[in-house]
C-alpha cells in the first residue's frame, strides 16, 4: 500500500494549491481526481467556461463599443452556441495543460478515479486502471460542488439545463427563463441578454446579490432592465413543465406562468461528497453537502482538512486557492502562513462587471461607523470614453474622522482588475488621502480612485469649512 504525507482529493484551485504548497515544503504528496482531466469544476464546467463565454459574448456582440459605433454594431451578425463553445474549449484545454504541467513539474502524483474513505487514514480509489488503496498522514478534501437539483425542475440537458450544461444547448434560445438570482444566475442572465435573448429572471429574495453594496446592485438592475430583462423578484417556482410544442413553462407559486424556449436552473450548489463515505473518516457534512471546518480548515478529524466550495461561502476560486495553501501549512504545523479574509476581493462577472472589497454602506450604517463616500464615473474619465464604457462607476467609502479606506465598490468593465489598487491600500492601512497625493497614469481607469477621493474629501470640506 502506497503511503503519503498528504493526500489531496480534488484538483480544482484549492486542491491544486494545497498539493503544490505541500511539495514545496518537501512533503510526499498524491492527488486524486475523479475526472479524466485535472482542474475540477473551476476549469471544466464552472469559472473558466463561464468567464470565457462572457468574453466571447462581449467580443462577438460588440457590446463594449456600441456607445461609439451605434447600437446595431456587431462583430458577428448571427452568433451561435457553437461560436461561444469554440473559444471556451480552447481556453479549457490550455488551462488543463497548464495545471497538469504544474503538478507534474512539482512531483505531485496524480491518480484518476473516485475516492472513498475506508478509515480515517486510508482512501480507496476506483479508477480506469483498477482499484488501489492509499494511506496518508494528512488528507485534504477539495471535491468542490455540483449544481443543486430540485424535483420541481426536470432538468433534461437540452431545454431545461443547469449551469454545467449551458454550453451543451444546441441552439441559442430566443427566450430564456433563469431560475435563481445568485451570482451564477445573474452572470448568465447578463450574457444571454447581451446576445439579444429575452430573459426572465426569477428570484425568491426581494433583491439580487444581497451581500453586495445596494447602490451597485441597483445600477446593475438598471442595466438588466435596459437590456430588456424581466425580473420577477420575491417569486418562487412551484413547478416546471415542457409543452408538446417544445416550449418550457415555469409555474410560480403566485400563480403566474412564465414561458420560454429554454430554462436555466441556477439555485444553489451541492457538495460532491456522495462517494466519499465521510462517516468512515469521522467527518460530517450538512444537508447541502458542505463540510464544517474551523479557522484552519480542519474538520472533526484533526488530520483531515476541507477547502474550497465544499465548505460553502464565499465559494470563489481565488479564496479557494488561499484556503488550500493555508490548510497545507496547518497540516504540517506551520502557523506562519497567514491570510486576512477581510481583505479578500469579490469579482462578479456580470455585464457590466462588479468587484468590491471591504464593507458596504449598509454594513457600516448598521455598525454605527461614521463614513463618507466619494464616487467617480467612467464617463468623466478619459479612458472610460476611449473604451466606450460610459456607465461604470467607482465608489470609495472611508472613515469621516480617520480617513481610513473602509470599502471599494466598482461596477464597469475592468472592475475585477481595478479593485486590487484599493485592496493594496486597504491591506496596508492606507487612507483616502493616498489617492489624492498619488499620480496615476493618464488616461487610465485607475484615475477613478483620484476622482472619487476628491469627491469624498470635498463632501467633508463642506462640514469642516
Amino acid at each position: 500500500m502506497a503511503q503519503y504525507e498528504l493526500l489531496v482529493i480534488g484538483s480544482g484551485p484549492s486542491g491544486q494549491r494545497a498539493a503544490v504548497s505541500a511539495v514545496k515544503k518537501g512533503k510526499h504528496v498524491a492527488l486524486v481526481e475523479m475526472r479524466s482531466v485535472v482542474g475540477g469544476v473551476c476549469i471544466n464546467t464552472g469559472t473558466i467556461p463561464s468567464k470565457t463565454m462572457r468574453e466571447a459574448v462581449l467580443h462577438l456582440s460588440g457590446y463594449n463599443y456600441r456607445s461609439i459605433y451605434g447600437m446595431n454594431y456587431r462583430v458577428k451578425e448571427k452568433i451561435t452556441m457553437a461560436d461561444l463553445a469554440f473559444r471556451v474549449q480552447h481556453v479549457i484545454k490550455t488551462e488543463i495543460d497548464v495545471t497538469e504541467a504544474q503538478l507534474s513539474r512539482n512531483g505531485v502524483e496524480v491518480f484518476n478515479g473516485v475516492a472513498r474513505f475506508e478509515d480515517p487514514h486510508r482512501v480507496r480509489v476506483d479508477g480506469p486502471r483498477g482499484t488501489n488503496t492509499y494511506e496518508a498522514e494528512n488528507i485534504i478534501i477539495a471535491v468542490g460542488t455540483r449544481p443543486a437539483s430540485s424535483p420541481k425542475v426536470p432538468v433534461n440537458g437540452k431545454t431545461i439545463v443547469n449551469s454545467d450544461q449551458v454550453l451543451e444547448m444546441i441552439d441559442l434560445p430566443k427566450s430564456l427563463i433563469v431560475v435563481g438570482g445568485g451570482v451564477i444566475g445573474v452572470e448568465y442572465t447578463c450574457m444571454f441578454a447581451v446576445l439579444g435573448v429575452r430573459v426572465t429572471l426569477i428570484e425568491k429574495r426581494p433583491r439580487l446579490l444581497e451581500f453586495a453594496d445596494q447602490e451597485i446592485i441597483e445600477a446593475l438592475s438598471y442595466h438588466l432592465r435596459d437590456a430588456r430583462v424581466t425580473m420577477r423578484l420575491g417569486e418562487e417556482v412551484e413547478s416546471v413543465e415542457q409543452l408538446a410544442d417544445g416550449a418550457v413553462v415555469a409555474n410560480l407559486e403566485s400563480k403566474k406562468k412564465i414561458s420560454g424556449d429554454a430554462l436555466l436552473y441556477a439555485v444553489g450548489r451541492q457538495g460532491n461528497i456522495d462517494d466519499l463515505n465521510l462517516a468512515a473518516a469521522g467527518v460530517e457534512a450538512d444537508s447541502r453537502g458542505r463540510i464544517p471546518v474551523d479557522k484552519d480548515f480542519r474538520t472533526k478529524a484533526p488530520h483531515i482538512f476541507a477547502v474550497g466550495d465544499v465548505i460553502g461561502f464565499p465559494a470563489l476560486a481565488s479564496v479557494s486557492m488561499e484556503q488550500g495553501r493555508i490548510a497545507a501549512a496547518r497540516a504540517f504545523g506551520d502557523e506562519h502562513v497567514q491570510s486576512n479574509p477581510s481583505f479578500y476581493p469579490y469579482g462578479i462577472y456580470t455585464i457590466p462587471e462588479i468587484s468590491f472589497i471591504g464593507k458596504t454602506e449598509e454594513q457600516l450604517t448598521e455598525e454605527d461607523v461614521p463614513y463618507e463616500v466619494g464616487v467617480a464615473y467612467y464617463r468623466e474619465i478619459a479612458r472610460g470614453q476611449i473604451r466606450g464604457d460610459t456607465t461604470g462607476r467607482l465608489k470609495l467609502i472611508f472613515h469621516r474622522e480617520t480617513h481610513q479606506v473602509l470599502g471599494v465598490h466598482i461596477i464597469g468593465e475592468g472592475a475585477a482588475e481595478l479593485v486590487h489598487i484599493g485592496q493594496a491600500v486597504m491591506s496596508l492601512g492606507g487612507k483616502v488621502d493616498y489617492f489624492i497625493d498619488t499620480v496615476f497614469n493618464y488616461p487610465t481607469l485607475a484615475e477613478c480612485y483620484k476622482a472619487a477621493a476628491f469627491n469624498g474629501i470635498n463632501r467633508l470640506a463642506r462640514f469642516e469649512g
